[in-house]
């Protein structure tokens, strides 16, 4: 569970501080251009990191600078409790004069309050063992280190960052297709079919929970199916069945808020399986009728109550409604000039009902 990320002069996010201690689930709420989607930018940098990607060209680039002010390092801080034990990771670019790319300043990783690497711009110093070593200036150190084993705490700590969900999906690229298995989906989503397979070879148990979840929001659901159709390739399709009558469709034909029902479900049943994980989804409501918001909001809500952590944005008052003052936080700026603020729901006051106010846009913020 993340309890506090801190960016600094990443795009409109300066100073900025995201405290989500004992918070299951919350929601981000805001204007456009508040600073919302560019959280789940950030947090991207992290995972892309867990996955592999060490280039720092290949994660930031020096547009990301708040303002064009090259000149300040990009700071980026996350504090993560896995299992009961507090990881502290920091990475610093910077872009010297003389460069056209930016490189690293600092990098370190302190797992509670035991400093497990630290890093100086090229030099890396393990601390169990005093062990030092280059590395180039423009390559992350963490995916680079040696782990030990499966206990390392570098090895916990990328797997963690590896299996951060990040979702703003574009239902209309989605197909059932799969030449794979993986447990890692892409922010599209456009690598579903991989995922669900990856999914039900690890966890076959996993297609109870999946399928559980599609009969509530999809009572005419008979079955799915993942049908090899090639010497490596799998297709999803959905069979349909009312009054004795049978529809078999593609998962590539489903509407885009059907594949979001398949979307959530996968979601749902990863963090049951293989969590407890971090999920952050932009605008989960963006393909749902006013009807179906609530209960899907409310689904993922209570499955990372149990375990994890659930973070959302939203413009839609029926989201907005599922979640309490106490775990509602306020993005706002005074213009684009300005860098994101964000405030605590329950902090600010305001008369009347929640959802008039913020369409009159009269909080006092």
């Amino acid at each position: 569970m993340i309890q506090k990320l801190y960016i600094h002069n990443f795009r409109c996010l300066e100073n900025f501080e995201l405290h989500l201690k004992d918070m299951p689930s919350a929601l981000l709420i805001g204007k456009n251009g508040a600073g919302k989607s560019t959280v789940g930018i950030a947090l991207k940098v992290f995972q892309s990191i867990g996955r592999g990607k060490n280039r720092v060209s290949d994660l930031v680039q020096t547009k990301d600078f708040a303002r064009g002010r090259d000149d300040v390092p990009i700071r980026f801080e996350i504090e993560v409790l896995i299992k009961q034990k507090l990881y502290q990771y920091t990475l610093a670019l910077e872009l010297p004069k003389t460069f056209e790319k930016l490189r690293i300043l600092e990098e370190q990783l302190i797992v509670s309050g035991e400093p497990i690497y630290s890093r100086q711009k090229a030099s890396v110093t393990r601390h169990n063992n005093e062990a030092q070593f280059m590395v180039d200036w423009h390559l992350i150190a963490l995916p680079i280190i040696q782990k030990r084993s499966e206990e390392d705490p570098l090895q916990i700590f990328e797997t963690w960052l590896a299996r951060m969900i990040i979702l703003a999906p574009n239902p209309s690229l989605m197909t059932g297709e799969s030449n794979g298995e993986t447990l890692e989906p892409k922010q599209d989503g456009t690598n579903f079919g991989e995922w669900f397979s990856g999914l039900l070879v690890r966890y076959p148990a996993a297609y109870m929970e999946v399928d559980n979840y599609l009969r509530k929001v999809m009572p005419d659901l008979r079955d799915f199916q993942n049908e090899l159709i090639g010497k490596y390739l799998k297709n999803m399709s959905v069979q349909f069945q009312e009054n004795q009558a049978e529809m078999r469709v593609s998962f590539e034909d489903l509407s885009d808020g059907e594949k979001c029902f398949f979307l959530c479900a996968v979601v749902l049943a990863a963090n049951k399986y293989y969590g407890p994980l971090f999920c952050f989804w932009d605008e989960p409501d963006s393909f749902l009728s006013l009807s179906e918001i609530g209960h899907f909001v409310s689904s993922l809500r209570r499955q990372f109550e149990t375990g994890g952590q659930f973070l959302a944005t939203s413009h839609n008052s029926e989201a907005i409604q599922k979640f309490s003052n106490e775990n509602t936080l306020v993005f706002y700026r005074k213009n684009h000039l300005e860098p994101t603020l964000v405030k605590l729901l329950s902090d600010i006051p305001f008369k009347g009902n929640l959802l008039d106010t913020l369409i009159c846009g009269d909080l006092e913020l």
